[in-house]
């Protein structure tokens, strides 16, 4: 494109953008044709060493790679508003390559911090400017970053990625012909960066710690003058991120209104972060009424935080909430609608209710204003997963520890976890015919049935599931819910097809996650699976937008890292899994409010003012985070989610993220997790062949821990550690009593 000035006078360039349309536009079409005829694109905003990546919805190859011919720098990406197209959730929108955006930056998007600086051009009398794209294609998208480098472009890779807690190490791996002239971290001070070791294949090391919580972005200058920027974000030590949002969400979020006439409390509910203030009604009824994803999401994250992170005050509350609101309230626990689970606990049906039950200045009125009829419906199967979860999480704390759990014994929540995935199956059959969002949880109650020998109540379950599995089997893409296209069902989807061992289904499943959840040098969009529509049900500011790391990361991040360990030598799927899983808590502020997501449009760059349907996105998080060790071909040994010491001896690791329960090592497919109990560190020597574990010290409420072994790794999972000492067995876990001043473990290869 040339720019030439035939005027006598100086022009200036506030903003120019190139619009990018692929045939994003799901409208009318089924699912087999969508997944042959349609794209998705995703942008690296990097400035000079920007570009797209358009990618099928089947995942498969080739992928249409767009990068800079010349100085066309990808500063901003911006809807494409122009275009009268509609937009709803079979269609996104399209959106602009922006070059230049000073003009909008001093007026629409004025007081918005933007993913890079904003520039304009000056275009004397006579003058032309050219700008340009260039057109790649990378065989696979798991090669997008081989072609780039073939094709001389910068390439950077953040191991474990983008978001970087400020207990952890991260690493900067770049590749480019040229060396760096200068590095720029904006706000200064916000990371440190530190030169490491250069690879046997020219790829530069860069040692990252995150110094202030926030964003920050890092800004390599090369000698050819070239300039690419990679956004980070700094967030507190995980444990410290659980902390704070447990705190946040039975404090500020704990409703306890007396008399409250639809019956809510006490519990953890909506919640209006500008405001400051909790949102007990809204036009949209589920929001405030603790039911369907914008309106459970606040008491399903705050029950799944005591999952890896117990605290006993915390699960006080949290069992009044499900003896006063949940069982008999949400669920239903008597009647000819047992452990039917309603849409809503508040409505709107001004007729039926005392004046002054509604705020006049919330516009009631359309669909969403759902009347106590439609709210009290049971026929939603989506609303069964968060209540299922929430009783399997009180089963779990009440077999593996002593003393958190009062109320009721471990068979009940067990027992009632299993009662209502029947009780979908029956009253929400339509539904349940769909991958549910959160339903690994499923997978995991059926797996704790057979191991508490509950025979009759397994069978019947696994058979229930085994036809929802059957029926996905038959479909070529059975991605869908009530929306024509979906990125949530697939979560589900693959672990019943890996539990029934459908491994085709499976690989389908996977092949479609990857194409929609991308890897690259941004904390936003690095494992940012698709959503654009949620902030229309859940969000403040409703609008079709494409959303940072909404649900959908934290859920996709599961059979990403699941396929992961089965997979260890795929790094491409441990790198958007973990994206997604770090995703998950990238939008939990200083104060520990959750937010549902993160607007992506240039006018906005920041959280949405509702925590909605954030509730999901940390249950992916929780029942899937981990510490990964790897020993990359060409960056060597890394570990996700620790610190690490490699010396000749061999690697000492110490955990660090969220849970400190799970580790997996990536040489030997060796998947390491606990019931109960935390790792405090594991020793190794390279080869692998003798590891030994660190315990957390003896805690009042965990006199054992309960470690599995397990190697997804290896050829029909055969699993050839185990401990050198002998330890009682109990449901398929050693019990592992613990020491006041620390327990060591000693595995070993048989």
């Amino acid at each position: 494109y040339k720019l030439e000035n035939k005027s006598s006078q100086s022009v200036d360039v506030g903003a120019l953008g190139i619009p990018m349309i692929f045939n994003n536009i799901l409208t009318k079409r089924t699912l087999n044709e969508a997944y042959h005829k349609c794209a998705f694109y995703d942008p690296y905003i990097g400035r000079d060493a920007g570009y797209l990546q358009v990618t099928r919805l089947n995942g498969h190859g080739p992928t249409l790679i767009l990068v800079p011919e010349g100085n066309t720098p990808l500063e901003a990406y911006k809807p494409l508003r122009s275009d009268k197209t509609k937009r709803g959730t079979t269609f996104e929108g399209f959106y602009e390559w922006m070059v230049h955006t000073k003009a909008y930056a001093e007026n629409e998007w004025k007081g918005v911090d933007h993913w890079n600086p904003p520039s304009s051009i000056t275009l004397k009398p006579g003058q032309t400017k050219t700008y340009g794209l260039k057109f790649l294609l990378a065989n696979q998208i798991r090669n997008i970053e081989d072609t780039l480098i073939k094709n001389d472009r910068p390439v950077a890779v953040g191991l474990p990625g983008y978001i970087v807690p400020m207990n952890q190490e991260a690493r900067l791996f770049i590749k480019y012909k040229h060396d760096h002239q200068s590095i720029n971290i904006e706000p200064a001070g916000s990371l440190s960066v530190k030169e490491g070791k250069t690879t046997k294949n020219g790829w530069k090391e860069y040692i990252i710690h995150g110094q202030q919580w926030g964003r920050s972005r890092l800004t390599f200058t090369y000698e050819d003058g070239l300039k690419q920027s990679i956004n980070y974000k700094v967030l507190k030590p995980q444990r410290q991120v659980l902390s704070d949002l447990g705190n946040f969400l039975l404090t500020k979020q704990w409703f306890d209104r007396k008399n409250d006439v639809f019956n809510r409390n006490p519990a953890p509910i909506t919640y209006d972060y500008f405001a400051k203030k909790q949102v007990t009604q809204d036009r949209r009824a589920w929001i405030g009424g603790l039911s369907d994803e914008g309106g459970n999401g606040s008491w399903v994250a705050t029950m799944m935080k005591q999952l890896i992170h117990p605290d006993r005050k915390e699960i006080n509350k949290i069992q009044k909430f499900v003896e006063g609101v949940l069982n008999g309230g949400i669920q239903y626990n008597k009647g000819d609608r047992k452990f039917g689970v309603r849409k809503s606990m508040f409505y709107y049906d001004p007729d039926k209710m005392p004046k002054g039950t509604y705020n006049p200045k919330v516009h009631f009125g359309g669909w969403e204003s759902w009347n106590k009829k439609e709210a009290y419906s049971v026929g939603r199967s989506y609303d069964y997963t968060p209540v299922a979860a929430a009783y399997w999480t009180l089963y779990r704390l009440a077999r593996n520890y002593e003393g958190l759990v009062t109320e009721r014994s471990w068979q009940w929540y067990l027992k009632r976890a299993c009662q209502t995935v029947v009780a979908m199956m029956k009253y929400a059959p339509h539904y349940a015919r769909f991958g549910q969002m959160e339903g690994t949880v499923f997978v995991k109650i059926l797996r704790d049935l057979k191991r508490e020998g509950w025979a009759d109540w397994s069978a019947k379950y696994e058979g229930l599931m085994k036809k929802r599995a059957a029926y996905w089997k038959k479909m070529k893409y059975p991605f869908k819910s009530e929306m024509p296209w979906d990125s949530t069902g697939q979560e589900e989807i693959y672990a019943w097809c890996e539990y029934f061992n459908y491994s085709e289904k499976a690989k389908i499943t996977i092949d479609a996650v990857v194409g929609y959840m991308p890897t690259m040098p941004h904390w936003g969009y690095n494992g940012n699976a698709r959503r654009y529509w949620d902030f229309l049900y859940a969000g403040k500011l409703e609008r079709i937008e494409r959303q940072i790391h909404h649900y959908g990361s934290g859920l996709n991040a599961i059979p990403a890292l699941s396929e992961y360990r089965k997979n260890p030598d795929d790094y491409y799927l441990l790198r958007i899994g973990y994206g997604g899983l770090m995703g998950a808590i990238s939008n939990v502020t200083q104060e520990g409010f959750g937010a549902c997501a993160f607007h992506a449009f240039p006018e906005t760059l920041r959280i949405d003012g509702y925590s909605g349907d954030y509730g999901p996105n940390f249950l992916g998080h929780v029942i899937n985070t981990g510490t990964y060790v790897i020993d990359h071909p060409e960056f060597g040994w890394l570990t996700f989610g620790g610190s690490q010491n490699e010396s000749n001896e061999g690697i000492e690791m110490k955990p660090l993220e969220s849970s400190r329960s799970r580790i997996y090592l990536a040489p030997k497919g060796l998947w390491l997790t606990l019931d109960a109990g935390k790792f405090k560190k594991i020793r190794f020597d390279k080869s692998l062949n003798t590891i030994h574990l660190t315990l957390e010290n003896l805690s009042g409420h965990a006199p054992n821990a309960r470690l599995r072994i397990s190697q997804p790794g290896t050829e029909e999972n055969a699993i050839n550690f185990k401990p050198a000492e002998k330890y009682d067995m109990e449901r398929g876990a050693y019990v592992i009593p613990l020491k006041p001043e620390g327990t060591t473990v000693q595995l070993q290869s048989v």
